[in-house]
């Protein structure tokens, strides 16, 4: 982040919903991810799901979690997410995990099952979680495979293929997240970012 960016940061309010969404979902809004995961205060969730409720046509989000302090949310946008999922190697991936059903909210559905399981430490870690993010199939198999470990680099996940390929766009999410940071600094608010992104 750049000295000037990281100065208009701090002069937003870090923990209003929107400024996390900036920080957190900003590859999402602005077109070069189909999907963010936003760890807010619960007290934010609504507010969070009034904002993404008003470009429905564009967006949704779902609450994969929440406890009596925090919503973990994952936040999509529907086309792409549900394009994503119709990858051939990715359904392979769903399917080895126990998906049967792959209809957009059914698999959304199962997913936010697991997760709630997991942090409710009744059941493992979804390590399918990737696929959810959008993250590359093969980046999500070699972690799995690997336990996590011997990743090629990382960034905004473990990479186990093409690192050039990922750190460009890694670049790219940060590139975003400038950009964002500077349209609200500039007085732009969330409901156009949403609805121009």
């Amino acid at each position: 982040m750049t000295q000037e960016t990281f100065r208009l940061l701090k002069e937003m309010d870090i923990n209003a919903a929107e400024t996390q969404i900036l920080l957190r979902c900003a590859p999402l809004i602005a077109g070069v991810k189909v999907s963010n995961l936003l760890i807010i205060k619960k007290v934010q969730e609504n507010d969070v799901r009034q904002l993404f409720e008003r470009e429905a046509l564009k967006y949704a989000c779902v609450t994969l979690y929440r406890d009596r302090e925090c919503s973990v949310m994952l936040l999509y946008r529907k086309r792409e997410l549900g394009l994503y999922f119709t990858a051939e190697n990715v359904k392979k991936m769903l399917y080895r995990e126990g998906y049967r059903d792959f209809e957009l909210q059914a698999l959304l559905d199962t997913f936010a099952a697991r997760f709630t399981s997991f942090r409710e430490k009744q059941g493992y870690f979804p390590h399918e979680m990737g696929l959810f993010l959008g993250y590359p199939p093969e980046d999500v198999k070699g972690f799995i495979e690997n336990k996590g470990r011997h990743a090629l680099c990382a960034g905004y996940w473990k990479v186990y293929r093409n690192p050039a390929e990922k750190q460009r766009l890694f670049r790219g999410f940060d590139r975003a997240k400038e950009g964002l940071i500077r349209l609200a600094a500039s007085g732009m608010c969330m409901e156009d970012m949403l609805k121009y992104g």
